[in-house]
């Protein structure tokens, strides 16, 4: 049964990645574009009937022109992103088809997802209609003034790190960001501001968002490592 589909978020602008090049999610990670690792994985998912990968505008004749063959064989459709994160859900959105039970949201640049991870989340959100991937904070957080001096110890009992993919029942999502207010940082955020709970399924620390050069370097070597032993939250 195809019942899903999912939206890969490619539209950011890779300030931090410091490349006069490419943009985090187009630049190699073993020897494949870095948005293709999880496209092809959500490609071969059983459930996944649609991939919609949203780009901004300015990357549009890059992408033609250098990843069609790439994008048609996953199955891969195109739609333009906006300024800001949430618009260009918003936009892909409008794409996804009237048969779809779940609509996942995943970061482009999260290579290393496992399927053991994605098919946990889907069970998930398959139960009970919101959840996502995170990872709980194990580390003492503190919270910085202006001028990086600590002004509190944040308690880290039931604080966790945000992941994804992150999965809701298409109507689910739907209303809620005809309803959604602020500018809000993730696709759970606004199925929160909509009153509807979501549920944290725990996924490993491997499941990384590249930012940096650094983080490249470290998707690199975890995507060298077995997806099951990915998977292990101690690996």
């Amino acid at each position: 049964m195809k019942d899903i589909a999912i939206i890969l978020a490619a539209a950011g602008k890779s300030t931090r990645f410091r490349d006069p090049f490419f943009k985090k999610v187009f630049t190699l990670a073993s020897g494949k574009p870095v948005w293709q690792h999880s496209a092809q994985l959500f490609a071969e998912h059983p459930r996944v009937a649609q991939i919609i990968m949203a780009i901004s505008p300015e990357d549009k004749e890059l992408v033609q022109e250098k990843y069609s063959g790439n994008l048609s064989m996953l199955g891969v459709e195109i739609v333009l992103g906006g300024d800001e994160r949430y618009h260009s859900i918003r936009n892909a959105l409008e794409r996804v088809r009237s048969d779809i039970k779940l609509i996942g949201v995943h970061d482009a640049a999260r290579p290393c997802l496992t399927k053991q991870s994605l098919d946990a989340v889907i069970a998930a959100a398959d139960r009970t209609g919101a959840a996502i991937l995170a990872s709980p904070i194990r580390g003492t957080v503190k919270r910085c003034n202006n001028q990086d001096q600590i002004s509190e110890t944040v308690p880290r009992d039931g604080l966790w790190e945000a992941q994804t993919p992150q999965l809701f029942q298409a109507s689910i999502l739907k209303t809620a960001y005809a309803k959604m207010r602020g500018k809000p940082t993730d696709d759970s955020q606004v199925v929160e501001q909509s009153g509807v709970p979501v549920v944290c399924v725990e996924g490993p620390e491997t499941n990384i968002k590249i930012t940096t050069k650094e983080d490249l370097r470290i998707a690199e070597s975890f995507l060298k490592v077995p997806q099951r032993t990915r998977d292990n939250p101690f690996f």
